[in-house]
Order: C-alpha cells, then sequence, then structure tokens
C-alpha cells in the first residue's frame, strides 16, 4: 500500500510532509501495541461494545448508499457493508460463540493467504522470493494465534485485530516517510536508468473539474487512457472449460487442451500503444507450462511490441474489456515508455504484457490523487486517499501480483481499482442526499400543482358517511 499511496499522490507532495507522517506513523504503532497488549491479560479494557456499534453503523451506513455506486464499486460497498454488519453481530453476541467463530474466520483468511504466497513464491521463483515465502510464514503463525484460544480464550479476538491493524498501519507510515524523504522522483515507476523530468506540461494535464469527482466513467468522446484486457476465456480459440477463478485469473484450457492465458495492452490518445508479445510462439501444454512459470534467465525470449490496438484486433481478435481513464498524465507514460521499449524481453511470468500494462498504468496516474484534490490544502488529499475502499482492493491485487505474477485478470481488476482513485466519484452519501433532495422537490412541485388544478379544496378534510366533504 506504501508504493501506491507514492504513485497516487506524487513524491511531490508526500515529500514536503514526511515529519507528520512520521510523527503519525509512530503514534499509530504505539497506540496498536498497546491495545494488543492489554488483550493479553485477559483483563480487557478495550471499549468493546461501543466499537462495535460504530461497526454496525458504518456497515449499515455503506449498504444504505452502496446501490449509488457504479460497476464494481457498488459489488465492493455492498461486501464491505455485509462484512462489517456480519462482524458487528459477532461482537455483540458476545460469550464464546461469537468470539469463537470471528477468530475462526480471521484464522483462516491469515491462513489461505498465507499458504498461497508460500505456494507461489516457491513456484515462480522471482528474485525476492525468499522474503515472499517469510511473510506468508509469519501469517501462518497469526492464524495459529487466532486458532488456538490462549490466553483469553478467544475474548481477545477484535482487540488483536485492531492492535494489528494500527501497528502495520503505523508501520507503513513511517515506511512511507522515510522512503519519500530524500526522493525527487517515484523509482517504483520509473524504468532503470530512465531521467526523470521537471514535469508535465501544464497544456497537457488533463481537465479536472471543480469539484474534484466525476459522475461516471469517460464518455466516448472524452480524452481517455485505454486499458484493453483480453479475458482466458475470452481469447480461447476453442470453446473453454469453465473452470471458476483459475480462468479468471491464470488460464483458460479449451476442449483441445491448449491453454489461453489472455493478454493486455495500453493505448493513450497520444498515439502510444505497448503491447509486448513473445517474439517466438512460447510452447504452452500442460506438460511445459509448470517449468515456464519460473521467472529464470532461461525462460527469457525475445519479445515484440505489436504497432498499435487496430493491427492486433485484426491480427486476433477484439479486446474483451475495457478500461478508461481520464486523468493521466502523458508526459510521465512517453517517459516511461521511451526507455522501457528499448528492453524486448519476454518473460512469462515476472516481464509479459499484464506486467508491463500495470507498470505502465502505474507511471501514467502518478500524482493523481494530488491533481484532483489539489485545490484543497493540507491533508484532504492524503486522507481522501487512504479512506477510499478501492485503494485497498489495489493493494491486495499488487500484493497477489507481486508474489505470484501478473495475469490479464489482475490487471483488470487492478485497472478498474485505480481508475476509480484516479477518477474519483461522488460519495455514496453526497450522492443519495442529492437524489433524496431532489425527489422531495419533485413531489413538492406535484403536490402544488394538484392543489391547483383541483376544482374544490375542503377546508377540513372531513367527509360524511356517504364520503362527501362536509
Amino acid at each position: 500500500m506504501v508504493r501506491l499511496v507514492m504513485i497516487l499522490l506524487g513524491v511531490e507532495y508526500l515529500r514536503t510532509r514526511w515529519r507528520a507522517l512520521t510523527t503519525a506513523g509512530w503514534l499509530s504503532l504505539v497506540l496498536g501495541v498497546m491495545v494488543f497488549v492489554d488483550a493479553l491479560d485477559n483483563a480487557l479494557y478495550f471499549p468493546i461494545t461501543p466499537f462495535a456499534c460504530l461497526l454496525l453503523l458504518e456497515g449499515l451506513a455503506t449498504l444504505a448508499v452502496a446501490w449509488t455506486g457504479m460497476g464494481g464499486q457498488r459489488t465492493l460497498r455492498y461486501v464491505k457493508g455485509l462484512a462489517f454488519c456480519v462482524a458487528a453481530a459477532l461482537i455483540l453476541a458476545g460469550h464464546h460463540h461469537g468470539n469463537f467463530i470471528l477468530s475462526m474466520i480471521f484464522g483462516t483468511l491469515f491462513f489461505a493467504d498465507g499458504l498461497l504466497q508460500i505456494v507461489s513464491a516457491r513456484v515462480v521463483r522471482y528474485r525476492t522470493w525468499r522474503l515472499a515465502v517469510a511473510g506468508g510464514v509469519v501469517e501462518m503463525a497469526l492464524a495459529v494465534f487466532f486458532y488456538q484460544p490462549f490466553p483469553t480464550h478467544y475474548v481477545g479476538t477484535v482487540p488483536y485485530c485492531l492492535g494489528l491493524g494500527l501497528m502495520f498501519g503505523g508501520w507503513n507510515m513511517i515506511l512511507l516517510a522515510s522512503r519519500v524523504r530524500r526522493l525527487s522522483s517515484n523509482p517504483g515507476v520509473t524504468p532503470d536508468g530512465a531521467a526523470q523530468a521537471a514535469g508535465a506540461t501544464a497544456a497537457q494535464q488533463p481537465a479536472v473539474p471543480a469539484a474534484g469527482v466525476w459522475e461516471g466513467p469517460p464518455a466516448a468522446h472524452e480524452t481517455a487512457l485505454t486499458v484493453h484486457v483480453w479475458t482466458p476465456v475470452g481469447s480461447s480459440k476453442g470453446q473453454a472449460r469453465r473452470q471458476p477463478i483459475i480462468d479468471r485469473y491464470i488460464a483458460a484450457v479449451d476442449r483441445n487442451g491448449v491453454i489461453s492465458t489472455g493478454h493486455a495492452a495500453l493505448e493513450s490518445p497520444e498515439g502510444i500503444y505497448i503491447s509486448l508479445y513473445p517474439g517466438v510462439e512460447i510452447e504452452r501444454s500442460p506438460d511445459e507450462f509448470s517449468r515456464l512459470l519460473r521467472a529464470t534467465r532461461e525462460n527469457d525470449v525475445p519479445g515484440v511490441f505489436q504497432p498499435d490496438y487496430l493491427t492486433e484486433s485484426k491480427a486476433w481478435c477484439p479486446s474483451t474489456v475495457q478500461v478508461r481513464i481520464r486523468n493521466y498524465d502523458p508526459e510521465r507514460l512517453q517517459r516511461f515508455w521511451d526507455t522501457y521499449r528499448r528492453d524486448t524481453t519476454y518473460n512469462l511470468t515476472y516481464r509479459n504484457c499484464s506486467s508491463t500494462v500495470s507498470r505502465a498504468l502505474e507511471a501514467a496516474i502518478e500524482g493523481a490523487s494530488a491533481r484532483v484534490w489539489g485545490h484543497h490544502k493540507g491533508w484532504r488529499p492524503f486522507l481522501r486517499v487512504i479512506t477510499t475502499p478501492e485503494l485497498w482492493v489495489a493493494a491486495q491485487v499488487r500484493k497477489r501480483a507481486a508474489t505470484m505474477a501478473w495475469t490479464p485478470g489482475l490487471t483488470l481488476d487492478y485497472a478498474r481499482a485505480l481508475s476509480m482513485l484516479a477518477d474519483p466519484r461522488p460519495s455514496g452519501w453526497v450522492k443519495m442526499a442529492r437524489l433524496a433532495l431532489g425527489k422531495m422537490y419533485r413531489s413538492r412541485r406535484q403536490w402544488a400543482e394538484e392543489q391547483r388544478a383541483s376544482p374544490r379544496v375542503h377546508e377540513t378534510g372531513q367527509t360524511d358517511a356517504a364520503g362527501r366533504g362536509v
């Protein structure tokens, strides 16, 4: 999440606030340790019931405005609202059963995530795979901690989670402050050896609305960056065997046993088209596929960049899904592309079409949130970014891709989440209030028209037995 915040706000914005970030990080870290330690002695001082009530109110409020979202945003709000309500209900239920169920849920989530991270790291073997394995072991150890009843017999489950959240959040803020303190540019979105220019020209900056938000995705006539995704099922030559999750994020297999991994590309209105493809066809039979998943040099092959979308779609097929983003920086994208295309190496795991598009997208939207909320002084942009649910989604997708491999499915989810961060929509409360006020105004206007059109107005509103006014 640290890198995502650096990308969305830009190093320039964060560098001037590194001291405040460091202070807030240490406060959060110390408070998290205090909450965690407080829950260990079975004498709980944490206000668990008020916290559960706040959690329930937040869940109900999220569900109340979830319908105002669009597409994936609506689904995310429903999931968040239901999760908060279920957690609050289990906390308020209290006693042994509610705490036990919560512990099992958190433990299972930690265990599954840690196991997946360990297995994927050992299979892919990218450069820092040993660190990923160590992180997976820590997650599984936390899962065991939640599973076993010692020392509080599951009573301290919620304070444990809150304390861990505060500790990890504080540590992330400290890391963020230490990284931006001396940086002049973000190395995470800069190809090796790229020289960073001073900044984008004002003439090429995207038009940002006065309110800092857009009502919806870009219209067909609007200038926008486009991420093209060919899903594994949509690009399969034959009829694919349906395998939920696998054919969405990894690969689809048709009836002839041919594997299709899909494809991703990025297109800008300025004429940049980024689509990396292997220069020689890679053998994708089930027997060879596991060997090709390793991010090692022996699996590098010459690659080729496609000239444009029209040529690629005619030679293959149109993209299955498109994600369009208004708020991007053409200058940063051009600098990234000028350097990145010098190396045409292709690797199925660590340098493929999806990883290329994801890195290009990060370069293009660097500083997007600071541009949108730049007219607000102080910490408004930072608070707006870290409280947006899509930031958590994008961080989880990025983590999964970093520990496994970028795939078209992950790139699609990542682009959708980043589009909500770069082109923010009105908050659910604002949209619902506007709709409610509009409905009240229309109802009042309709009532006034009906009163004017009525030939007779009853003063008392009472009727006799025959139904006549008296």
